[in-house]
């Protein structure tokens, strides 16, 4: 990270990173933190990175907040319509509710990138639209048709709109795959993993 044109260090203290110093956008600020989540060890991140824009990318809040809602067109031509975006100095925070988590990742990943953006808060909520035993019955549905996980080591239990995975996976990339499809059953808020992975 020290190579790179910005200002930014990291101390490490018992898997705790902290990282400190400024950045000339939030989407550097991101994929520092992202970084350093990957490394071996690190259990938590405090990010003291502070966003400081070169002049040219100083832009108006409300020429902000349009080119966040024509990204937001963009990324979700269906139902950009039910989040609400607030400009202030330059700090994005999206409120409204969706029926999926995926949809409220997708509004985050596509404002951050814009020129002038500061920060992001994600309000959205998703919106519970299933019942849980339907929620439970479609992500045995998606193992069975995913190749990567096998469906039969893993049990799925729902409490609401939270789900709980359980079983034992021959790898990493398996118990990765199983999350993702959970999270992928509309009406899903939640998911704690608690599968094994033994090869």
């Amino acid at each position: 990270m020290g190579s790179q044109s910005r200002r930014e260090g990291h101390r490490r203290h018992d898997g705790v990173v902290t990282l400190a110093g400024f950045v000339k956008s939030y989407s550097d600020k991101y994929e520092a933190e992202q970084a350093a989540k990957r490394v071996a060890g690190v259990v938590a991140v405090a990010n003291d990175l502070e966003v400081r824009l070169p002049n040219i990318d100083e832009r108006p809040d409300p020429d902000i907040a349009r080119d966040a809602v024509a990204a937001l067109q963009l990324a979700l031509p269906l139902t950009w319509d039910k989040i609400k975006v607030t400009v202030k100095n330059g700090w994005v925070t999206l409120e409204g509710e969706v029926d999926w988590n995926y949809r409220r990742t997708t509004a985050e990943t596509a404002v951050r990138p814009i020129k002038g953006v500061k920060g992001v808060t994600n309000s959205i909520v998703v919106k519970p639209s299933a019942e849980p035993s339907e929620i439970k019955q479609k992500i045995m549905e998606a193992f069975k048709r995913n190749a990567e996980v096998d469906a039969n080591r893993i049990t799925v239990e729902t409490h609401g709109n939270e789900v709980v995975l359980k079983g034992t996976v021959r790898s990493w990339i398996e118990r990765e795959e199983a999350e993702r499809v959970a999270w992928s059953a509309p009406g899903v808020i939640k998911v704690e993993d608690r599968i094994v992975v033994s090869p």
